[in-house]
């Protein structure tokens, strides 16, 4: 496959990937327009984020061997037309319940697009190359982030928050169509070993790999601290300084801004700092990003604490997930798609505590508990990936 090729394929995987993550944060800034028209609390009114989560989370236990057997692209096909229609749900529910049941369905099928785009880059890009690759790759996940904020904020006020959905469906429907149109072009890597379909065996492969499990660990805190707090970044802005829906939805959004600084200085920054230097970085820089946003006043503060945790979130999650390309290269589809499992996991079980936390002790809360875990996971994780270049230059020594 020609480099011009792949480039092609990496364009298209990162448009759908950008369809992904615009409907996974549309809803954030329409929590409390969801509380006042269901009459629930705000807190209740997150579990069309944590469900969603959930079932992302979930169903990388299926996709991840499915794309090793039945191939990596084809998969990212048909999940992403199986997203309209999860979309296309939640724009017509007439109840909360029902809502919530479109929200983890369209979860469950959005699960296919990212890892296994990353896992098929992980195929077709050597290592050296991938990291900076990825990143190119990331400026579809995070625009669509960033994006998703914003328009759920200007639906919100102006259409409602359903015709976000009615968008995002149509999105959906044009782009897994683009995909299919293509997919003759698109070489697929599939496991020739697994005979009919494997479910357990890839999981178990995967996770007996000691450096895979430190991977997932740090994944599942690192989701929960961040995508947790996330959530509730906008309902604290409406809060803390009377913004409208929009505005924090825009302010919010900034997070992908600093997402791209980090992309556009990713190559400097990979030569010159190295992988450890970046996680102690990232975890420095989101901490930091929380206590503007707790302890600042003027919303005008906060613009510049959302492009600080874009960058700092970006600086270290780069590094987990070029690790975990790596983790089992002959089950990469299973061990990119357990690594979303957990990054996911985590966000459901951050926005479950921190749902407990607001409903009991304010939204104040959530950052106060990032503040204080992040840079210790960071400097963790960062003696062990010293440990492990120091095991592996040792080892091929000998």
């Amino acid at each position: 496959m020609s480099n011009l090729s792949t480039s092609r394929a990496i364009l298209l995987l990162g448009i759908a990937s950008f369809a992904s993550t615009s409907a996974f944060r549309v809803l954030d800034p329409a929590l409390m327009n969801l509380s006042q028209e269901f009459q629930t609390t705000t807190g209740e009114a997150a579990h069309v984020v944590t469900w969603f989560a959930v079932a992302y989370g979930v169903m990388q236990f299926f996709y991840g061997p499915i794309g090793d057997r039945f191939g990596k692209y084809r998969t990212v096909t048909i999940a992403t037309l199986a997203c309209a229609i999860g979309n296309y749900w939640v724009a017509i529910a007439p109840s909360f319940d029902l809502i919530v049941i479109g929200r983890f369905l369209s979860g469950a099928a959005a699960a296919g697009i990212i890892p296994m785009s990353m896992a098929w880059i992980g195929d077709h890009v050597p290592y050296e190359k991938r990291q900076e690759t990825l990143a190119k790759f990331s400026i579809g996940v995070v625009t669509g982030m960033g994006s998703g904020l914003v328009l759920g904020g200007v639906f919100t006020d102006t259409l409602g928050w359903r015709a976000s959905f009615y968008f995002l469906g149509t999105l959906y429907l044009v782009v897994g169509a683009l995909l299919y149109s293509k997919r003759a072009s698109m070489p697929d890597i599939k496991t020739s070993a697994l005979k009919g379909f494997e479910l357990l065996a890839p999981i178990k492969a995967v996770t007996s790999v000691p450096w895979a499990r430190v991977i997932l660990l740090v994944v599942i805190i690192e989701g929960a601290l961040v995508f947790g707090v996330l959530s509730f970044v906008p309902s604290y802005l409406q809060m803390k300084h009377e913004v409208s829906s929009t505005v924090a939805g825009l302010i919010t959004g900034l997070y992908s801004g600093g997402a791209l600084i980090y992309i556009m200085i990713s190559k400097w920054v990979i030569k010159r700092f190295g992988e450890a230097h970046m996680v102690k970085a990232g975890g420095v820089t989101l901490a930091l990003s929380y206590i503007i946003f707790l302890f600042v006043p003027g919303w005008q503060f906060a613009t510049f604490a959302s492009l600080m945790c874009g960058l700092g979130y970006y600086l270290m999650h780069s590094v987990l997930q070029t690790n975990a390309t790596q983790m089992a290269p002959e089950r990469r589809g299973t061990g990119v798609a357990l690594f979303a499992s957990f990054l996911f996991a985590g966000q459901a079980i951050g926005v479950t505590l921190g749902a407990q936390i607001v409903d009991r002790v304010g939204l104040s809360g959530v950052f106060i508990l990032a503040i204080c875990v992040i840079p210790v996971i960071a400097f963790w994780f960062s003696h062990k990936l010293n440990q492990r270049r120091i095991s592996l230059a040792a080892s091929s020594a000998k």
